[in-house]
């Protein structure tokens, strides 16, 4: 019989990549989702609200060789209070529904992997590992108070992860589509200073550190989820367009970003003008390897 890994949340760029690669590898994916009850594509969906027990999605998590979860409403939104209020609740919700059905599992999963955010290290230049200093914000409170849900309690026969991922970027989609299409209309310029780091990795190693994560008994605790060479938002900017076959590209100024962000993307600019410079130590440490470590070689496998 197949070992079965229920991602919850997973219906998003990130959780259908690594339910596409679960299934390469053998497994049984089943993605728990706000929408219809389904089978697509040899993956299985079950409805879940998120914050609700119910046998439909439990029965799944009982007997399960581990859960995933990416659970959470997107940052990508005006920070409104009630936007707000709904970022955190989702996250916090999720994690102790899923808590809650993992002590009721009569053959508990193995491995608990959630999905986190570098965004707790704020907006620095400052090189961060797994112990580097937090920074401040709303965006920082939100991943202090995720990992402190995650880790409030132990799971005496289930191991558990953090993974804080960096800027994945992948095919079809994610991070890298709309930096794609402002290269593709001229407008692929340096964003804002262009001083902020974008620690970036390519999707083929976050799915390998997912693996990692489920499969290797030694991994347990908080990980920074990221490439091991992090750059600008000028340096990416150029890379991309050189790839792309792009030229100069005026620079977009920090006025005109948050103008654009409010009014058009409804987006919080802090998501395009912050960044942060964050290393994976600790996968290091624990011999990890990967498999693009140069963002132009990266960029080319997936444009």
């Amino acid at each position: 019989m197949k070992r079965r890994v229920v991602l919850a949340g997973g219906s998003g760029f990130l959780g259908q990549a690594l339910a596409d690669h679960l299934k390469r590898r053998g497994y049984t994916a089943v993605i728990l989702t706000r929408g219809s009850s389904a089978d697509k594509n040899g993956i299985t969906y079950v409805h879940w609200d998120g914050r609700t027990l119910e046998d439909s999605w439990v029965r799944e998590i009982d007997g399960s060789y581990a859960i995933v979860n990416f659970t959470g409403k997107s940052v990508n939104c005006l920070y409104t209070k009630k936007n707000r209020e709904e970022i955190i609740a989702s996250r916090m919700d999720s994690i102790s529904i899923l808590m809650e059905a993992v002590r009721k599992s009569s053959s508990p999963p193995q491995a608990f992997v959630q999905a986190g955010s570098l965004a707790i290290f704020g907006d620095t230049a400052d090189v961060c590992d797994e112990d580097a200093a937090h920074g401040d914000g709303f965006s920082v409170s939100v991943c202090q108070q995720w990992e402190e849900a995650f880790f409030s309690e132990t799971l005496p026969k289930t191991r558990q992860v953090m993974l804080r991922i960096g800027f994945a970027l992948g095919k079809d989609g994610g991070a890298l589509g709309p930096l794609q299409m402002l290269a593709r209309y001229g407008l692929g310029g340096t964003i804002g200073s262009g001083r902020q780091y974008i620690s970036w990795l390519h999707m083929d190693d976050l799915n390998a550190m997912f693996m990692e994560s489920i499969e290797n008994e030694n991994y347990e605790g908080i990980y920074n989820a990221t490439g091991t060479e992090p750059v600008t938002n000028k340096q990416f900017m150029g890379v991309l367009r050189k790839v792309m076959n792009k030229g100069w590209a005026p620079p977009a100024p920090t006025a005109l970003v948050k103008l654009g962000a409010y009014t058009i993307m409804k987006a919080d600019p802090s998501l395009a003008l912050t960044g942060r410079n964050c290393i994976p130590k600790k996968l290091l440490d624990q011999g990890f390897k990967f498999k693009y470590t140069n963002l132009e070689a990266a960029l080319r496998d997936l444009i």
